[in-house]
């Protein structure tokens, strides 16, 4: 089989990209978290997000287990496949699991950073910390019944040149216990405070603030006068300072940041 290798860091979006890489790079078969996945569908294995917490669920996904091993490496024979895509969180650990399958050596290196944007991934990132969510890039019908007290959602239907690929499916594993809650007062006082720092700016009032997802907001301000600036300029700036100061405290660049002039005064 060619042997591909997609890697990068836990959280930014590698299972979410798996279809439709797979589908690109006209591979066959994907080698996910402990699962055999083809055109789509589970054909083998248990994936590592069923284990109770982090040190099982590596195991599981670099093949520790002989039986587990052995199921897969069964169902790749039976699969016929002359291409796979084995994902995992670097070069070495995508490498292990080749090692351990038997089926190297890889031939094709590709990183998440080369595939998605760095505002895909800051976005993945920020739902895996504040929310607990994973994908995995098989079907709802086929998580385990004793896995759906973890199941959160049913993820997207991926869909290439109008022809569907695949389906996700988002989970909450027991191993991910550490979520960050921010609550909706504090982005409020770190906008306001970054509203105050700016000396043209008065009267500031936040019209809107959703943070349900990624955070949105519309400010009404006032503008200092005697206008001897660049307006829009000044407004344009404003609004960076606001995206760097959210990607700084939150690792989020907002949305959406629609600034309205109520006057001059």
């Amino acid at each position: 089989m060619e042997i591909y290798s997609l890697s990068g860091p836990s959280g930014t979006g590698k299972s979410t990209s798996a279809l439709e890489f797979a589908h690109e790079h006209n591979i066959d078969g994907i080698i996910d978290d402990g699962l055999l996945i083809v055109n789509g569908e589970k054909r083998a294995g248990v994936s590592a997000k069923f284990e109770k917490n982090t040190i099982k669920a590596v195991r599981r996904a670099i093949f520790h287990e002989d039986c587990h091993r052995e199921a897969v490496l069964e169902a790749l024979k039976e699969a016929d496949i002359h291409s796979l895509l084995i994902i995992g969180t670097s070069d070495k650990m995508t490498k292990r699991i080749a090692e351990r399958l038997g089926i190297g050596p890889i031939l094709h290196y590709h990183y998440i950073t080369d595939i998605r944007t760095s505002q895909e991934i800051q976005l993945a990132r920020f739902i895996r910390e504040t929310q607990g969510k994973h994908v995995m890039p098989i079907p709802v019908m086929q998580v385990e019944q004793n896995f759906f007290k973890r199941f959160i959602q049913k993820g997207k239907e991926i869909i290439f040149n109008k022809k569907k690929i695949g389906e996700t499916t988002i989970v909450r594993p027991d191993f991910h216990h550490e979520i960050i809650e921010i609550s909706k007062i504090v982005y409020v006082q770190v906008l306001e405070h970054e509203l105050k720092k700016n000396e043209l700016v008065l009267r500031p009032d936040i019209l809107k603030l959703s943070v349900e997802l990624i955070p949105t907001m519309t400010i009404e301000i006032s503008l200092k006068a005697p206008v001897t600036y660049n307006v829009p300029e000044v407004l344009r700036d404003l609004q960076q300072q606001i995206s760097e100061t959210f990607l700084l405290h939150f690792g989020i660049v907002p949305e959406e940041i629609d600034l309205i002039v109520r006057g001059i005064k």
